[in-house]
């Protein structure tokens, strides 16, 4: 239990005391500043500590806002402090050095973290109610303004993103929020939410997977109703304020994973009715998956770049000032919302293969316009990238032992880089096109293998620091996954692409692990990791050595990419689970990207 320590007794009539403790906090009081400090020192050290005005007035959930929020080590509203355990030092150092006679002592704390390094979040109360007056007229004014606003309706209002799709807006959250309370009143967590979301998804694909119009309309209804869970989980948090690192993980990764098993529902279904369709559900999955890593890349390398100006970014500010370009702009891109509601509406209603070719198409003409509009704006921007971008972006690459071998020879002998986007390109240009036209099984495909992974460690021997630079991991996932496919579709083994579909999809779980990893702020998964699983070269090069060896010795090449995906899909998931599980990384809510 938290403690919240009040500054004096309570006002006659206040309500404080009883609001405090419907917030999970042990209510004390102190009657001055040694007083508190001493009180402070007597709460365990792992307990979160709130310093409260016993002269506040306002609303409970201006209260909620400013002291229960774990995202933040320190916040503060007028009249109330909060101090998670990282702040505590600084709290008990403030209160020692804190006047005798303070009469805002929780407002002249919050100033005194503030000026000892400590982060003090600040919530927009909007029209919420938090004030400490110090008179009759000036309480009763503050009651007045409290009866005014219904923080109810204020809290279920915030409980919904910001800044969200049309069909996400317009049709799920008006009904979705209520849900999100109705969940919060029977103790639910947003993470049990996230979990249900995923298992209605998966049954959906298991309906999909029956091949009947029955089944497909089961399928398109359930994929809808997971989709309105996935939501409920977010507005969940953001009403209860139950945030946490492993719920932001669990409800980004459990977003891939019960789209890309729909994918094979959706194929599975197909093959039942005679048509195949596993390549263009593998083409969706390596579609979407590379349409995110540019997301995630030109967000890592401009978030915190300095002089970060743009005329483009100009302009499309402008643009969202006018109301139906905003919808119109967030609908272009086909975010999930929209995508999921494309997906069950064609899903129950034509086949999987046209369900297929309008993600293909819709995506396509998605990830060209967000890409061609970032790529504007890097061109005429005047950001100098920082070291922790360059970082995070080397990171995204996902290098491994054989290009880090070559990095590091190449970096000993004083060779100059001429470009890493352009060395990017080249590696995986040929390398597809050589997929494309060499015989499957031959080492011409091997050789070309190799060539890619030299010039990999050529465009990392440098910082990614130039203005394209952020395109160099969406490059490399579009060599490596690009490659698996042609190699496997155009192999005619038995079912070598569902094999390939698989493996591509445990390769897109630890490419997804590492973005989110990097935005909670822990860093990328360990050098042994990548390392172990081969990097994205070494396993392109594993994958066509397999394709040779098994052509030559007449062996299974469906077997050897089930293998190795097994294996990789073992390996990265033991480890993000022991992250996750054991992450003392600080609690986060996604509220970026609708994709």
């Amino acid at each position: 239990m938290s403690t919240a320590i009040l500054t004096g007794p309570p006002v006659p009539g206040s309500s404080l005391d009883g609001d405090l403790k419907s917030l999970g906090f042990d209510v004390q009081v102190a009657s001055g500043p040694s007083d508190a400090a001493a009180l402070l020192a007597a709460v365990p050290a792992g307990r979160r500590v709130a310093v409260v005005d016993p002269r506040f007035v306002g609303h409970l959930h201006a209260l909620r806002l400013a002291l229960t929020d774990p995202r933040f080590p320190a916040a503060a509203a007028p009249g109330a402090l909060t101090a998670q355990p990282d702040a505590r030092p600084a709290l008990e150092r403030a209160l020692t050095a804190a006047p005798a006679d303070s009469e805002a002592l929780p407002d002249t704390l919050a100033d005194a973290l503030a000026a000892d390094g400590v982060a003090v979040h600040r919530p927009e109360l909007g029209s919420l109610v938090a004030a400490v007056p110090d008179d009759a007229e000036s309480r009763h004014r503050a009651r007045a303004a409290v009866a005014e606003v219904d923080d109810e309706a204020v809290r279920l209002r915030n409980a919904v993103k910001a800044h969200d799709g049309f069909f996400t807006t317009f049709f799920i959250s008006p009904y979705s929020r209520y849900i999100a309370r109705w969940c919060a009143r029977r103790g639910l967590t947003p993470n049990q939410v996230t979990t249900a979301s995923l298992l209605t998804a998966l049954i959906a694909a298991g309906c999909a997977a029956t091949g009947d119009r029955a089944g497909y309309v089961a399928a398109g209804v359930l994929l809808l109703v997971s989709f309105v869970l996935d939501c409920t989980d977010g507005q969940l948090a953001r009403y209860s304020l139950q945030y946490s690192t492993m719920g932001a993980w669990l409800d980004a990764t459990f977003d891939r994973a019960k789209e890309y098993s729909f994918y094979a529902g959706l194929a599975l279904g197909a093959a039942r009715n005679g048509d195949d369709v596993w390549v263009l559900a593998l083409a969706s999955m390596v579609l979407m998956t590379c349409r995110h890593v540019v997301d995630f890349s030109f967000n890592e390398a401009n978030h915190d770049a300095t002089a970060n100006t743009s005329p483009t970014a100009a302009l499309s500010d402008r643009l969202d000032s006018v109301g139906w370009t905003v919808w119109a702009r967030r609908m272009i891109v086909l975010p999930i919302g929209e995508r999921w509601a494309m997906i069950a509406v064609l899903t129950a209603v034509t086949t999987p293969r046209v369900v297929f070719w309008a993600l293909i198409i819709g995506c396509s003409f998605a990830a060209c316009y967000t890409t061609a509009g970032r790529v504007l704006r890097s061109l005429t921007r005047k950001a100098r990238r920082t070291d922790r971008a360059a970082q995070a972006l080397y990171d995204l690459t996902d290098t491994g032992p054989l290009a880090e071998l070559v990095r590091g020879t190449l970096i000993r002998i004083g060779a100059k880089s001429p470009g890493t986007l352009g060395l990017a390109v080249l590696a995986s240009a040929q390398l597809i096109f050589a997929a494309t036209q060499l015989p499957v099984g031959s080492w011409g495909m091997v050789l070309a293998a190799g060539i890619y992974a030299f010039f990999a460690g050529g465009a990392v021997m440098v910082p990614l620091k130039g203005a394209l630079d952020w395109l160099v991991p969406p490059v490399f996932r579009a060599g490596e996954y690009v490659t698996v496919l042609l190699l496997a579709a155009r192999s005619d083994v038995p079912h070598a692409v569902p094999a390939a579909f698989g493996l591509i999809a445990a390769v897109a779980y630890h490419h997804y692990d590492t973005v989110y990893r990097i935005r909670g702020g822990t860093g990328a998964p360990p050098a042994w990791l990548v390392r172990t699983i081969g990097g994205h070269e070494g396993r392109t090069v594993l994958v066509a050595v397999l394709a040779a060896l098994t052509a030559t010795a007449g062996s299974d090449f469906t077997l050897a990419l089930t293998a190795l995906a097994a294996a990789v899909a073992l390996v990265v998931l033991v480890e993000s689970i022991r992250f996750w599980v054991s992450s003392g990384a600080p609690a986060v809510h996604d509220e970026g990207e609708t994709a």
